[in-house]
């Protein structure tokens, strides 16, 4: 089975940043991490002080989010700003739907901005939630957008976690992604009815089955993110990541 690299999204640590950017950072490093989506820097650090600070720490930044269920920022303002961190050609986005025309127009919407990010050497990513798991006339809002974006503009970065929680296994359903999934976000899930967030091993998802299925549609990363924890999240980091160790899933 093959190892990866393996990313952290630091919404994870979101708190930690807030209060001690550079510190989170170097804890994220020291856990083993040597990637991470990440975006412009907070005030007061330039971007050019940003990558010097990932230089320093060994991490890479493998890509970046777009924003939250708008369409209102510019892809050249993001191209730069992957350009000057030297960092992955990967822009994500989720978005919410209301009907299968709202999902419709939006997939056109998806594909233009798409064609725009490529012109400039970016990947336009689509990032779910659940909520991209109901259906609309019969057909689930996912496979609508699959189906109306064009594959070389408009990719996925599946989440596992939101997937399960949508009703679907995240290794059948990564099945259809051939080609389709270069970044993968992970995140296990507590036994019970609640299924609350879990560090990757802890909970009830099989991910040498995900990885492996990952492997063969060609994903290039994956990317630990856990939106809540029972834990300090850098503790929860942590975890994950000795925990993905031990399967013989990391990229050294």
């Amino acid at each position: 089975m093959r190892k990866f690299p393996v990313a952290v999204q630091p919404y994870t640590v979101r708190e930690q940043l807030a209060q001690d950017y550079t510190g989170t950072l170097e804890k994220i490093a020291e856990i083993g991490y040597r990637g991470i989506e990440l975006g412009r820097p907070p005030e007061g650090m330039t971007i050019k002080e940003q990558k010097a600070l990932l230089d320093r720490l060994g991490l890479q930044v493998v890509g970046t989010h777009t924003g939250f269920d708008s369409f209102d920022f510019d892809p050249n303002v993001i191209a730069d700003y992957l350009d000057k961190v030297d960092g992955g050609r990967f822009a994500a986005i989720s978005l919410r739907f209301d009907s299968k025309e709202d999902v419709i127009a939006k997939a056109a919407k998806l594909n233009e901005i798409g064609g725009q990010f490529r012109s400039r050497n970016v990947q336009f990513l689509y990032h779910n939630h659940d909520w991209e798991f109901q259906q609309f006339e019969g057909e689930a809002v996912l496979d609508i957008l699959l189906r109306e974006t064009d594959p070389e503009l408009v990719k996925l970065e599946l989440d596992t976690y939101w997937a399960y929680k949508g009703g679907v296994d995240p290794v059948t359903y990564l099945g259809k992604l051939q080609n389709r999934c270069p970044l993968l976000h992970i995140k296990d899930a507590e036994e019970g009815e609640e299924a609350f967030f879990a560090e990757i091993g802890e909970g009830i998802l099989d991910f040498r089955a995900i990885s492996q299925a990952a492997e063969q549609v060609g994903t290039q990363w994956l990317v630990v993110e856990q939106d809540q924890s029972r834990r300090d999240p850098l503790e929860s980091l942590a975890i994950s990541y000795r925990n993905l160790k031990a399967m013989d899933l990391v990229e050294s």
